[in-house]
């Protein structure tokens, strides 16, 4: 039997000491020249949340969880999505700066673009909180909150070795990769620690992408739209699977793996392994039906929860906890972070990790 460098249970554990040894697990203070002023505000403050496009469950998920948590603990919420793009997004953080909010958290559509607006809050005195997505080219962000997303990459790069291995001890094992919309800068982060794990197997001729779409940049999914991964999966499978099996597809996130798994049942291939991230509903009753190999759990409760709990914190003139204060260098400072601990899950262990999950519990049963 083919034994891959790592397992999941290794990977998990690596991590484990990677946050220990690096001061993850002890709060740190941030910098004097990264923080952001902590005199306190008003306990019935406005708070500004700006969301991006809503292209998977886990952000509506977080829009209702804003609105809910932040007026349970008095504060006066303002919650928006951009569905229209970037340019939407930058007239709500105008408007919310305008409006008098006291911290502004922000779900980028594009982390790159928001740099007159990240001043203007600077300017007006807001706290600035980047949420799930970093805030690149600006030293107008204060702290950023997020699951370790290169992990995330790791158990996916994993999870799909672990799959092919499971369907087929002995290998070697045809793949196709798929990364994100290249202006989420978390894109290429998950695709960067799936490759991590994927490219010595690659390396070593264990693993072969027969298209030979290896980069980033040939992966990408513009708009991290079903549509869009769907028709590249069509136009690989018509143009290198004729007679060869696809045994595996990295996919970074659920949404792309239903579109990926659409394709390959509309050719009438056997289905490959393929990977997800953010636990929709869908995907999970495809990892109990099994079609779809795995997902990531990020529970939006518990990031929402914390950047809720970072508020509070600011709004009692208290610097909010972080966890690594070193690792996100966003192009022009290091932005102080509290990072948590995503989870992999497959058939296997679903019912453990969606226990405390009303509606996925269900769904394992």
């Amino acid at each position: 039997m083919r034994t891959f460098a790592r397992s999941l249970a290794a990977i998990a554990a690596i991590s484990a000491l990677t946050l220990t040894g690096c001061g993850r697990e002890e709060a740190a203070p941030a910098t004097d020249d990264s923080s952001a002023a902590t005199g306190g505000f008003d306990a019935g403050a406005a708070i500004g949340v700006a969301l991006p496009q809503k292209t998977s469950e886990n952000w509506v998920l977080a829009e209702q969880l804003f609105n809910e948590g932040l007026s349970d603990a008095g504060y006066e919420p303002d919650v928006q999505f951009a569905n229209s793009g970037v340019s939407e997004q930058q007239n709500q953080i105008s408007s919310m700066i305008t409006n008098g909010v006291k911290v502004l958290v922000v779900g980028a559509i594009d982390g790159a673009q928001l740099g007159t607006q990240l001043q203007q809050a600077k300017d007006a005195g807001i706290t600035v909180i980047a949420y799930d997505r970093l805030l690149t080219n600006t030293e107008n962000v204060d702290y950023y909150v997020a699951y370790d997303n290169f992990q995330v990459g790791e158990l996916q790069g994993q999870a799909l070795l672990d799959g092919m291995e499971a369907a087929d001890p002995e290998g070697p094992y045809n793949i196709e990769l798929f990364a994100g919309s290249p202006d989420d800068a978390n894109a290429k982060v998950f695709f960067d620690g799936a490759m991590s794990i994927l490219q010595p197997e690659i390396d070593n001729g264990d693993v072969v992408v027969v298209s030979g779409q290896e980069t980033f940049d040939q992966a990408v999914t513009q708009g991290w739209k079903a549509e869009n991964a769907q028709k590249r999966m069509d136009t690989l499978l018509s143009g290198n699977y004729g007679s060869t099996e696809l045994d595996g597809v990295l996919s970074p996130n659920d949404t792309l793996a239903r579109a990926i798994l659409t394709s390959v049942e509309g050719a009438g291939k056997e289905l490959p392994v393929v990977t997800g991230q953010d636990s929709e509903v869908e995907s999970v009753k495809s990892i109990m039906a099994g079609k779809q190999y795995s997902t990531i759990n990020k529970d939006t409760r518990a990031l929402v929860e914390h950047t809720i709990e970072m508020v509070n914190n600011l709004q009692a003139g208290e610097e909010p906890e972080i966890n690594d204060p070193d690792s996100y260098d966003n192009g022009v400072k290091t932005v102080p972070a509290y990072l948590l601990e995503p989870q992999i899950v497959t058939k296997e262990n679903a019912a453990e990790a969606y226990e405390n999950d009303p509606t996925l519990a269900e769904l394992t049963k």
